[in-house]
């Protein structure tokens, strides 16, 4: 049994989404309510990282001090210095703790990422790839069916199965042979039978040639006729319900891409991309990654992040509906991170805060601030 991410997927994303839609029929609203869903359950975790990042910042200037301290003192004696290391770790907390919620939530991600990528939100694409050959070789053709796959395919409102796309007579095919692309469920059931079950659902495949368009001839209903030797790329494609549905500001959820081939923008996904840019930055500037680190370079890296950032998802388009849960969730980031900033460092670093502000002379009124978070201010 599969326990990745196509489990986390089809056991707890889309019942999720089925439950939700089943309350307000919108797959808007469904993504909504799913992305929020899963970052409140993944709060803790979040939390966690947030809280270990922001009390290193507060601490690595003297634990750096420290660390460099220790190994110029006991750079003759690796196991003194192992210790002495292990007691500031101890002390000021490990730069590695933070990493691991991290790790842990990324699972959860990536599979809530992978079913907003596909139906009912994104048409999903069966890829083939095709070699054919010339008629004299026939003998070294050995019929074999390639199944690819299988993927959830939603038929209707909350309903929904696993499809795989078929090769009959396998991927190896030879000038003047004919095949037919089929899809049948894992039980074997035919996909053309199931699809008249639900008249009302356009589930026509859509088939396109990523490359060697020119060494077969395929026709909408997927039979395929090879016509030249050489390899061939071909998608076969089964649209989403909800791909050409709008949500508020947004067209279509599946659109992808801001930019049309006739050179047409589509400015609801423009904005997205943009607005994602600014709460990524807004989110640096409360965790203190944009203010001056006294590393000319890593200063100019945080800068520019937000905008390469965004400006990959005009590269690397992404499904109008994956962008929208991408700002979601970078809302709901951002604002974790502003009232976590709030909360009042553990007793140790706050010392560490107030011995570094008397060195600097800023101890004012009872009141200092902390150096990562600018305009942060606590009272004594």
């Amino acid at each position: 049994m599969d326990f990745g991410i196509s489990f986390l997927s089809n056991n707890i994303m889309l019942p999720i989404i089925d439950f939700f839609y089943g309350i307000v029929p919108s797959y808007g609203l469904a993504i909504v309510a799913l992305t929020l869903v899963i970052r409140f359950a993944l709060y803790p975790l979040s939390a966690g990282s947030i809280r270990s990042m922001r009390r290193m910042k507060v601490s690595q200037p003297a634990m750096q001090k420290r660390v460099k301290e220790i190994q110029e003192r006991y750079k003759d004696d690796p196991a003194k210095q192992q210790q002495e290391m292990s007691a500031v770790y101890k002390e000021f907390g490990n730069p590695l703790a933070g990493c691991l919620p991290v790790v842990m939530q990324m699972p959860v991600l990536f599979a809530l990422f992978a079913t907003l990528r596909g139906s009912p939100f994104s048409d999903v694409p069966y890829s083939m790839n095709l070699q054919i050959l010339p008629r004299e070789q026939i003998e070294q053709i050995q019929p074999q069916a390639f199944v690819t796959p299988p993927q959830n395919i939603y038929l209707s409102d909350s309903v929904h199965t696993k499809i795989a796309a078929v090769a009959p007579s396998g991927t190896r095919l030879v000038v003047g042979d004919k095949t037919k692309i089929e899809f049948q469920t894992v039980e074997g059931k035919p996909f053309d039978a199931l699809a008249t079950e639900y008249p009302d659902s356009d589930l026509t495949p859509k088939f396109k040639v990523v490359s060697g368009a020119e060494r077969i001839q395929i026709k909408d209903d997927g039979t395929i006729e090879a016509l030249q030797p050489g390899d061939v790329t071909l998608q076969a494609i089964v649209p989403g319900l909800a791909a050409n549905k709008g949500f508020l500001f947004i067209d279509a959820l599946g659109r992808v891409g801001a930019i049309d081939p006739d050179g047409a923008l589509h400015w609801d996904i423009i904005g997205m991309v943009i607005f994602f840019g600014i709460s990524l930055y807004i989110n640096q500037l409360l965790s203190g990654q944009s203010g001056a680190s006294g590393n000319p370079q890593q200063d100019t890296i945080n800068k520019i992040t937000p905008v390469i950032f965004s400006g990959m998802f005009l590269f690397f388009p992404l499904p109008a509906g994956v962008l929208m849960y991408m700002v979601i969730g970078n809302i709901f980031q951002t604002a974790q991170t502003f009232f976590l900033s709030r909360e009042a460092l553990p007793e140790n670093l706050q010392k560490i805060v107030d011995a570094e502000a008397a060195k600097s002379g800023d101890a004012k009124s009872g009141e200092t601030t902390l150096p990562f978070e600018p305009g942060r201010k606590k009272k004594a």
